[in-house]
């Protein structure tokens, strides 16, 4: 007769679940409630996730130094703090749109909350772990939610959208997989610590294995990043997408996805193996400037945002490349920086919006012309996008200006000064399509004014997330040291 197997349940340290479980709590509760009384307005439902939200991100910051859970493939250190902390405050700000408008029926189904609400529980697991079996789950988990939320818009656009998503996100899947498969054939571990301490103790060999197991990797994250060249899901994901959920895809997964880099390639970059510094170099760069120069061509503003974005990301990804405390520092405050900003703007394209559909062409929901002349229509709205515009751009004293202020300081101090040139040639080139949108908001005149729903018909709560946004774009300037002077000391405790 076998022995009972003995555990023991302090060890399990299950606290570290708690931003997790309570995600999912709120997802089923939901649920629940909906089979009990199918009638309750949306609004209930925004209290509940908000509130759920709220709970988990509280829960976040009960930790201190770095600690491990369940069995150890729990893993709360300061970049899985500050990464959480990213994510349920993206999604706070996200959710209470839901009672901005009644043009975005998807809002109106209890199962939009239930499955944003286990989105945001893989996210949180992708960034809490070290186990790469956990790390797939929580990718699977969080994606599998997305591509439904993306279909729920229920428009053309939107199921091409979800189809899209699913399909990239499917090979993505399959190349992490494989990469899993690689890297536990050579080091007989899927933790990724374990994996490190065997490759070092190997001097990395067999050297083709390595290779063969990073590339899988770097592909199937390049694909959830959107580095170039897998990026081309992402405009037409975008523009079929509501422009807020655009919005929040351009923060939260992505967050995630640099976490999950940081943590499988920087140690090969401390290494020094100069073939994964190449690859990263070269995506890196690649990155920065395709898209920066496809945005330069669209007529859309969404499908520029969306490419700007992309651009970002790979901005931010050279971080990872550089490698150090200070660059690691410099991508946390560069995405929180970047979250208000970018959420805000694409929250401006939900409140600029026509009811006479086809009054600019049936191809895009928001091309520059339809912008024109905002100021003399709606002054403060146009103030508000064109702060927006010039923070993306890096104009100082915006957010943005800061935060690659800071990460290209980091790139000089490592010794990548070609890279900072490289960084400072983009963000130049970046400022002609944000200014674009500005010369068309300021010095256009109107073409229509059909019955275009700006600020002063939009709902309170709308205001104020708006309004939170663009105070934090303005006010970067005084909360970036205190901001950064945090960032690093967690970073320092994670020993990144």
């Amino acid at each position: 007769m076998l022995d009972p197997i003995s555990i023991d349940y302090g060890a399990l340290n299950l606290a570290t679940l708690a931003p997790m479980s309570i995600m999912i709590v709120g997802a089923l509760a939901i649920l629940v409630i909906d089979l009990i009384n199918s009638k309750i307005s949306k609004s209930f439902y925004v209290m509940i996730s908000e509130l759920f939200i709220l709970l988990a991100l509280g829960s976040v910051f009960g930790f201190s130094g770095e600690e491990r859970g369940f069995f150890d493939v729990m893993l709360i250190d300061g970049i899985a703090k500050l990464a959480e902390a990213i994510i349920f405050i993206a999604s706070a700000l996200f959710i209470p749109l839901a009672m901005t408008s009644k043009r975005f029926h998807e809002f109106s189904y209890p199962e939009f909350f239930a499955l944003f609400l286990f989105m945001i529980a893989g996210f949180a697991f992708m960034v809490t772990t070290d186990n790469l079996i956990l790390i797939f789950i929580g990718l699977e988990t969080s994606s599998l939610a997305l591509y439904t939320l993306i279909a729920m818009h229920n428009r053309e656009k939107s199921f091409e959208a979800a189809i899209k998503y699913f399909t990239m996100g499917a090979l993505a899947a399959g190349f992490f997989v494989f990469g899993v498969m690689i890297l536990y054939a050579l080091t007989g571990s899927m933790e990724i610590q374990k994996i490190q301490e065997v490759l070092v103790q190997n001097n990395f060999q067999p050297i083709m294995g390595v290779l063969v197991g990073v590339v899988f990797m770097l592909v199937a994250i390049g694909f959830k990043l959107s580095m170039v060249p897998f990026q081309t899901w992402v405009p037409d994901v975008y523009e079929g997408a509501s422009a807020a959920l655009a919005g929040y895809m351009s923060i939260v997964p992505k967050i995630a996805g640099f976490i999950v880099a940081m943590r499988l390639f920087e140690f090969l970059v401390h290494a020094d193996i100069v073939w994964v510094k190449n690859m990263l170099w070269v995506v890196v760069v690649l990155t920065m400037t395709a898209t920066n120069i496809m945005a330069l061509a669209q007529e859309s503003v969404k499908r520029m945002l969306a490419y700007s974005s992309i651009s970002h990301a790979g901005f931010v990804m050279a971080a990872i490349l550089i490698g150090t405390t200070k660059s690691n520092s410099a991508l946390f405050l560069y995405w929180i920086l970047f979250t208000f900003t970018n959420l805000g703007a694409f929250t401006m394209l939900w409140v600029s919006r026509h009811k006479t559909k086809g009054t600019f062409g049936t191809r895009y929901d928001h091309p520059y012309k339809k912008f024109s002349g905002m100021v003399k229509i709606m002054p403060v709205n146009a103030v508000i996008m064109g702060m927006f515009m010039l923070s993306l751009a890096g104009i100082p004293p915006f957010s943005l200006f800061w935060g690659k202020l800071y990460l290209m300081s980091s790139a000089i101090d490592a010794g990548y000064i070609s890279l900072a040139v490289i960084m400072g040639i983009n963000s130049a080139i970046s400022v002609y399509y944000y200014l674009k949108l500005v010369v068309y908001m300021f010095l256009y005149e109107p073409v229509t004014n059909d019955g275009t729903i700006y600020m002063k018909n939009a709902s309170p709560m709308l205001k104020s997330i708006i309004g939170f946004a663009a105070i934090m774009t303005l006010a970067a300037i005084f909360l970036v040291g205190p901001l950064l002077s945090m960032i690093t000391h967690y970073v320092k405790i994670s020993g990144f």
